[in-house]
């Protein structure tokens, strides 16, 4: 059987607050760390039947930037959702779901600018 292995390293400042996010996996093709401003991370416990999540993202993190990361997230969740159960109509609930989400940002951010 063959291992992979993913490894985070967060800088956090004196107050605790991620700095820089970066990240490498041994099946990577990358030949050297990635950074990233955000990462969510969730895993299932099959047992208790509750998610365990990590959510992080660097001070340096635009408000505009974490709008994107989430409709992406949503987006490529429902893609997933979708190879993992043929479930289009739930599929297309949540991508329609994604898009709206990033319209009534895009709307809030414009009303904010004026």
């Amino acid at each position: 059987m063959n291992k992979s292995t993913i490894q985070i390293d967060v800088l956090l400042d004196p107050n605790k607050i991620p700095e820089q996010i970066n990240w490498n996996a041994t099946d990577s093709t990358a030949d050297m760390s990635q950074k990233a401003k955000a990462m969510c991370l969730a895993f299932w416990d099959g047992a208790d039947k509750t998610a365990m999540r990590i959510d992080l993202w660097t001070k340096d993190m635009m408000m505009d930037e974490m709008a994107d990361f989430y409709y992406q997230m949503m987006m490529t969740m429902a893609d997933t959702f979708k190879r993992a159960t043929q479930q289009q109509e739930l599929t297309d609930d949540m991508k329609k779901f994604a898009r709206e989400f990033m319209e009534k940002f895009k709307a809030i951010q414009l009303k904010e600018q004026q």
